[in-house]
């Protein structure tokens, strides 16, 4: 039977792909052995989407607050 990945969404203060650079090795590093992330910077809340097995919504947030961004996690 195959893991089904946990989808999270959150609402960022991320403002630009700089910013989403700066935050990638440390993304990359949480998630990508797990699944995948991608931000969509074109919505006005800045939408971090995370597809993930085995790593939870307080791991992801907390990293972003420990790099200096808001995150706050949206209803499913």
């Amino acid at each position: 039977m195959m893991e089904t990945n946990n989808v999270f969404v959150f609402k960022t203060s991320v403002n630009g792909n700089e910013e989403v650079n700066r935050l990638r090795p440390d993304l990359n590093r949480l998630i990508n052995r797990f699944g995948e992330w991608n931000f969509d910077l074109e919505d006005c809340d800045r939408i971090l989407r995370v597809e993930v097995r085995e790593v939870e919504a307080p791991a992801i947030r907390n990293l972003m607050l420990l790099k200096g961004y808001e995150c706050e996690e949206l209803p499913g």
